[in-house]
């Protein structure tokens, strides 16, 4: 039988992102680097559970209130979770041995006409990270990239690495492998395509009116020939089967599988790796995907412990009052990722934060889950975009030698991203029969 401890509820969540973000954000005004990784996140997460084990329902042994929690931690949604996220690991890893980052990159640099630079490395960029599904691995292949164009072709590196930073965005927030959009599907029950689909058509007009504007801002620009490394077209054939079956609308695990197995062949009958150099780099891909595995289940059991003790009933019950609707429902699912997110740095972290309770909210206000999953990707990735003390900002800072005030105003995607998600709120573009029916 549940508990009712109301507010009171939630403090074992607010315990850890007390010591992960408060940590996080004592340090950053020290001026320490890499701030948010001193406290270790995991340490934050285990005195939340600890708290919540000790301090609640007395009257229940704590080997009943492990139950609880292990009952959360290891529901299906959550083990498929860690095992989607375990594939996607261990294709970029196995496609990139086969030699497909390298090539795709070169490929993008060979297609770019050199008076459409600026543009050119948006778009880029959106493809790569589309395929590969990571911003940060698309900024570290694309930024040394992006800077040996812009200082070939005279171009202003601010803009050239806003570009890197928007269209590496833009991928990730939609990439069937992106750990976000995986995150954010399970989170909420949404079906992968849909969510792809809904975040497209919003994602598509911020894209479009992006590369316009940089082509009006570089069309004098780019007036010396940049010579493209090697690529082998072969390569790049698992990413594409990958993009081109979720979004036919296999099972993710299958598609991952098959894209994994794509990049074993093509990469051992090309000679770009042997099989157990491959096998490896799938074996480390792996390996860095272990800490989201983990950690979604030890979020999934505290947040149903918090659950048990009346907590989201109590945060939902809350926030409802401040609910008018749909839209205002929405706004709040996108506001509250991206406040979580720009705050933790750290997309994936703050959609399985905000997930349950936007779920939550959702099933109240009939909102379908292909909204919710995609104004919970779009705000935690829209804010990684814009805050100066992120890792695509510092990154663009320390290889362009250009300070944060002269990349933000070069940084028309996010701002673009949000307007149109406003607008997608506002007009209630994209509902389904039953979103429709229940505003009635």
């Amino acid at each position: 039988m549940r508990k009712d401890y109301g507010g009171k509820a939630l403090l074992p969540l607010l315990l850890f992102l007390g010591l992960y973000v408060g940590c996080g954000v004592v340090f950053l005004a020290q001026g320490v680097e890499k701030p948010f990784n001193i406290m270790s996140r995991y340490v934050a997460m285990i005195a939340g559970i600890l708290a919540a084990l000790f301090f609640y329902a007395r009257d229940k042994t704590i080997a009943e209130k492990i139950d609880v929690y292990c009952e959360n931690a290891g529901r299906p949604g959550v083990m498929q979770l860690g095992l989607i996220v375990l594939m996607a690991g261990a294709f970029a890893s196995g496609a990139t041995a086969a030699g497909g980052k390298e090539s795709i990159v070169n490929l993008g640099v060979a297609l770019i006409p050199s008076h459409f630079l600026v543009p050119g490395i948006f778009i880029m960029c959106a493809v790569i990270s589309t395929c590969i599904g990571t911003s940060m691995g698309t900024l570290a292949a694309m930024i040394p990239v992006a800077f040996a164009l812009a200082e070939g072709a005279g171009l202003n590196p601010a803009m050239c690495g806003a570009a890197c930073i928007g269209g590496s965005f833009f991928g990730d927030n939609l990439s069937m492998i992106s750990d976000t959009t995986i995150t954010a599907t399970k989170g909420v029950g949404a079906e992968m395509k849909d969510k792809f689909r809904m975040n497209f058509l919003i994602a598509l007009p911020a894209a479009v009116l992006t590369v316009i504007l940089y082509g009006i801002l570089s069309i004098n620009a780019g007036s010396s020939a940049v010579t493209p490394g090697a690529y082998n077209i072969l390569a790049c054939v698992p990413y594409v089967a990958v993009l081109g079956l979720a979004v036919a609308g296999l099972d993710v695990i299958l598609v991952l599988a098959i894209g994994l197995a794509l990049s074993g062949v093509i990469g051992v009958l090309t000679g770009a790796c042997t099989f157990f150099e491959w096998a490896g780099q799938v074996s480390a891909g792996m390996e860095g995907m272990f800490w989201l595995a983990v950690f979604s289940m030890m979020t999934s059991g505290l947040v149903g412990l918090v659950r048990y003790y009346g907590g989201i009933e109590w945060l939902v019950g809350k926030v409802t009052k401040m609910i008018r609707g749909r839209k205002s429902c929405e706004y709040v699912v996108g506001f509250l990722t991206f406040i979580v997110s720009a705050v933790i740095l750290n997309n994936t972290m703050a959609i399985l934060i905000a997930a349950p309770i936007a779920k939550e909210m959702g099933e109240n206000f009939k909102n379908a889950p292909k909204r919710l999953a995609s104004l919970l990707d779009i705000g935690a990735c829209t804010a990684i975009m814009l805050v100066p003390h992120g890792t695509a900002a510092m990154m663009v800072q320390e290889v362009a030698s250009a300070n944060y005030v002269e990349i933000l105003p070069y940084l028309f995607y996010p701002f673009f991203l949000l307007i149109c998600t406003a607008v997608t709120i506002q007009l209630g573009l994209m509902r389904n029969k039953a979103e429709r029916e229940a505003e009635k």
